[in-house]
């Protein structure tokens, strides 16, 4: 399960830093942590997850770099989206200035 959500988490990173990229921002990285929980019951599928994103770069805008996590959490990741149908998924996000 714990590779399920790092799988997940990399697919929402390499979109981010793809759709940011491709919107012209200096970007130099991004880390996506998650949280999650469990059902108590098997098959203990996930019911909540979190993704917080702390994408690093140069005069990044904010709208954009929230623009780029909607569009992986509801278009392009498929992972994320598959994982959507039983777990509530919450996004958060932060801009460190380098």
């Amino acid at each position: 399960m714990e590779m399920v959500l790092a799988g997940t988490g990399a697919c929402t990173a390499f979109d981010v830093v793809l759709i940011l990229k491709r919107s012209r921002q200096a970007i130099s990285g991004c880390e996506a942590r998650l949280s999650a929980e469990r059902a108590d019951v098997d098959p203990k599928v996930f019911t909540k997850i979190n993704f917080h994103f702390v994408v690093t770069g140069h005069g990044l805008k904010p709208e954009t770099v929230e623009r780029a996590i909607k569009l992986s959490a509801n278009k392009y990741c498929s992972a994320s989206i598959m994982l959507g149908k039983s777990a509530e998924i919450t996004h958060t996000w932060e801009i460190v200035e380098i």
